[in-house]
């Protein structure tokens, strides 16, 4: 067991929408990713996530409403939900996923990442 420095994980790349793993806990993959830009609306057919916001501002847009998250507030968006994580600039957030979830869930694509670096 060692500790984790999330601030130093983020240190280690520059790419954004491309989750590392940092950590793993009873089947839940903990990651952190850097997020800019519009991402694809997707849904998890069988696993919900959370979205925690460490740096940055996040909008995540839903069918029907948006919620806006700030440093240190989440958002658990169910399975089966479509959404689209929105970032105007550069946003920092730490993930809980089900092991072997793919990022852009339904939608294939030039971001799906099968596989995340563990970091």
């Amino acid at each position: 067991m060692e500790k984790v420095n999330l601030s130093d994980k983020l240190s280690l790349f520059t790419e954004h929408w491309s989750p590392r793993i940092v950590g793993q806990l009873n089947g839940q993959h903990v990651k952190v990713a850097k997020l800019k830009g519009e991402f694809v609306w997707h849904h998890h057919e069988h696993e919900d996530e959370l979205f925690l916001v460490l740096k940055g501002r996040l909008t995540i847009k839903l069918r029907g409403r948006d919620v806006t998250l700030d440093p240190g507030e989440f958002l658990v968006v169910e399975r089966g939900v479509e959404h689209q994580p929105v970032a105007v600039e550069e946003v920092h957030v730490l993930l809980f996923e089900p092991v072997g979830t793919v990022n852009t869930g339904n939608v294939q694509d030039e971001r799906t990442i099968r596989a995340p670096e563990r970091i």
